[in-house]
C-alpha cells in the first residue's frame, strides 16, 4: 500500500481493465435483475415476513451499488479535487454536495485523505469533499479540526481511534457519523494505517472513507423487520399453544368410543373426531360434546365460532360451559339457543357462530333438537341416509332478540345419527358435501360400532387437507 495517496495524481490506468469492465457488465446485469424481483415484492401485502423480503432486496441492491461505483472507481482512478471555480457558491449549492439528488454517489463513492504530523497538512481526494460535503477548494481538515464535523455522541469514538493509530500504530477500522453542512448526518466508515519514517516513528496517517449510509439504514430495516417477524412468531406460537391447551382442556375428556347415559336400556354408542386443519396453526371455535345430564337424559351438540386463536377458543369454552349448565338446569334446545345468542350477543369481543343442539330421552327414544345456522343432523336408518328437516334458527350473534325453534323425531333401535361442523368434506360445497356424507350409508350400515363409523369417515374424506378444521360426532342408538 503506498505511504501517500495524492488528492492531485492524474486518474491511473490500472492493469486488467478489460477484467473490471467485465465485472462492471456483471454487476450491472445482476442489479436489473435483482431491481425486477424487488419491484414484483412491492405489490405484496404488509405481512411482516413480506416487509423483510423487500428489506433485503433493498440492502442486495444497495451492496450491488457500491460494487458497481468501487469497479468504476478501480476503473478509472480516484476523483481529482475540482478546480476553484466554485469559491462563491455556498457548500449546499454544489451539486454535488446536494444530498438526496446525489444519494448514489454518496453511496458510493470512497473518498481517501492523508494527514503528515511533520507539516501538519492534510490532501483529500474529491470524493471526501463529496462525502462530507464541503465545496471542493477549502482546505482539507487537519486531525485536530476534523472532530468539528462529527456528531457528539461520537468523537469519543473517533479520537480513539486516531490516537490508537498515532500512538500505537494500530490500523483504523470504524464507523462514526458527520453532520454535513447541508445538515444531512451520514454513516462514515473509515480505515486506515499509519505511516513510517525510517526510524520506526510516525510520520503521517492515511486513510480510505466512505459513505455507508444508505447500507446501514437497509441493514436496520432488515434487522428490524426481522426481529418483529421473529416477535409475531413467537406470539403467534404462543397463542398457538395456548389456544391448543384451551381446546384440550373444554372439549370432553373421552377418547374412543362412550356409551350414554351409563346405566338402563336403549343408550346411545358415541364416537366424535376433532380433524385439524391443513397447516395445523389453525385452531378455532369449532366443538363437539356429548353429556348425561341429572334427569337421565343425554346432551349432543356441535357448534363452531368463526374466526382462530386464543380468543375465539375462550369463546367457545364460554358458549360449551354455558351450554352444559343450562342444560343440566333442565333448559330445552330451542331456550337453549335463544340464550346463547344473547350471550354471544353481550360479549365484548362480538363473533358468530352456529350450532345444533339435541337432547336425547333413551326410555322414549326421542331426540329434541333445535339449530342456530348450522348443518342440521343426517340420519341413517336401514342403510339409507337423510337429513332431519331443521327449525327456524339464525346464526349466534347475528340478530338480537332471535327465535329458535324446536324439532322432535322418534329413534328406533340401530339408527344413526351424523352431527358434523362445516368444512368436514374438504374442497366441496356444501350440496356436494351433503351428498358424500349420504353416500356413506352403506358402510355405515355394516359397521359394528360409532367408532367404527369414525373411522369410515375419516378414511372417505381424510385426516388432513381442510383449509379449517371439522369436527364430527356419531351418535348409534343400542339394538
Amino acid at each position: 500500500m503506498p505511504s501517500h495517496l495524492s488528492a492531485d495524481r492524474p486518474a491511473a490506468q490500472p492493469p486488467g481493465r478489460g477484467s473490471v469492465e467485465a465485472l462492471i457488465t456483471q454487476t450491472r446485469r445482476l442489479k436489473g435483475e435483482v431491481d425486477a424481483v424487488r419491484r414484483d415484492a412491492q405489490s405484496y401485502g404488509s405481512d411482516p415476513e413480506e416487509r423483510w423480503q423487500r428489506a433485503l432486496y433493498d440492502l442486495a441492491l444497495h451492496q450491488l451499488d457500491d460494487l458497481d461505483q468501487h469497479l468504476a472507481q478501480l476503473r478509472d482512478g480516484p476523483l481529482p479535487v475540482a478546480p476553484a471555480t466554485t469559491e462563491a457558491l455556498p457548500a449546499a449549492a454544489v451539486p454535488v454536495a446536494s444530498g438526496e439528488a446525489d444519494r448514489g454517489s454518496l453511496l458510493s463513492r470512497v473518498g481517501s485523505a492523508e494527514w503528515n504530523l511533520l507539516t501538519d497538512e492534510a490532501s483529500w481526494s474529491g470524493e471526501l469533499y463529496q462525502i462530507l460535503g464541503l465545496v471542493p477548494d477549502t482546505p482539507a481538515l487537519t486531525l485536530d479540526e476534523l472532530p468539528s464535523l462529527v456528531l457528539d455522541d461520537d468523537r469519543a469514538k473517533l479520537t480513539a481511534m486516531v490516537t490508537d493509530c498515532l500512538v500505537d500504530a494500530k490500523p483504523i477500522d470504524g464507523e462514526f457519523r458527520v453532520v454535513r453542512p447541508d445538515g444531512l448526518t451520514r454513516t462514515v466508515h473509515m480505515m486506515g494505517e499509519p505511516v513510517l519514517d525510517a526510524d520506526g516513528s510516525t510520520a503521517s496517517m492515511w486513510a480510505v472513507l466512505r459513505d455507508v449510509s444508505e447500507l446501514r439504514r437497509s441493514q436496520r430495516t432488515v434487522r428490524e423487520t426481522r426481529d418483529s417477524l421473529q416477535r409475531q412468531r413467537h406470539q403467534a406460537q404462543t397463542e398457538h399453544r395456548l389456544a391448543v391447551e384451551l381446546q384440550e382442556a373444554v372439549l370432553p375428556p373421552w377418547r374412543g368410543s362412550l356409551r350414554l347415559p351409563r346405566r338402563g336400556p336403549q343408550t346411545l354408542d358415541l364416537a366424535a373426531r376433532c380433524l385439524p386443519s391443513e397447516t395445523g396453526a389453525l385452531i378455532g371455535g369449532d366443538w363437539y360434546d356429548a353429556i348425561e345430564l341429572s334427569d337421565g337424559d343425554t346432551l349432543l351438540s356441535v357448534g363452531d365460532l368463526t374466526g382462530h386463536g386464543v380468543t375465539v377458543t375462550s369463546g367457545m369454552a364460554m358458549l360449551l360451559g354455558a351450554l352444559r349448565g343450562m342444560a343440566m338446569a333442565g333448559t330445552q334446545p330451542g331456550q337453549l339457543m335463544v340464550w346463547l345468542n344473547q350471550l354471544l350477543d353481550a360479549t365484548v369481543q362480538p363473533a358468530l357462530g352456529s350450532a345444533v343442539c339435541c337432547r336425547y330421552r333413551p326410555a322414549t327414544r326421542t331426540l329434541v333438537w333445535a339449530q342456530a345456522g348450522h348443518p342440521a343432523p343426517l340420519l341413517f336408518r336401514d342403510g339409507t341416509g337423510c337429513m332431519l328437516s331443521a327449525p327456524d334458527g339464525v346464526l349466534l350473534g347475528a340478530t338480537s332478540g332471535a327465535g329458535y325453534g324446536q324439532a322432535e323425531v322418534t329413534l328406533e333401535p340401530g339408527d344413526l345419527l351424523l352431527l358434523h361442523t362445516d368444512g368436514l368434506v374438504p374442497g366441496h360445497s356444501s350440496a356436494d358435501s351433503l351428498d358424500r356424507l349420504l353416500g356413506l350409508a352403506p358402510r355405515f350400515g355394516t359397521a359394528g360400532t360409532a367408532q367404527d363409523c369414525v373411522r369410515a369417515v375419516v378414511e372417505e374424506f381424510g385426516e388432513s387437507g381442510r383449509e379449517d378444521e371439522a369436527c364430527v360426532l356419531i351418535a348409534k342408538v343400542s339394538e
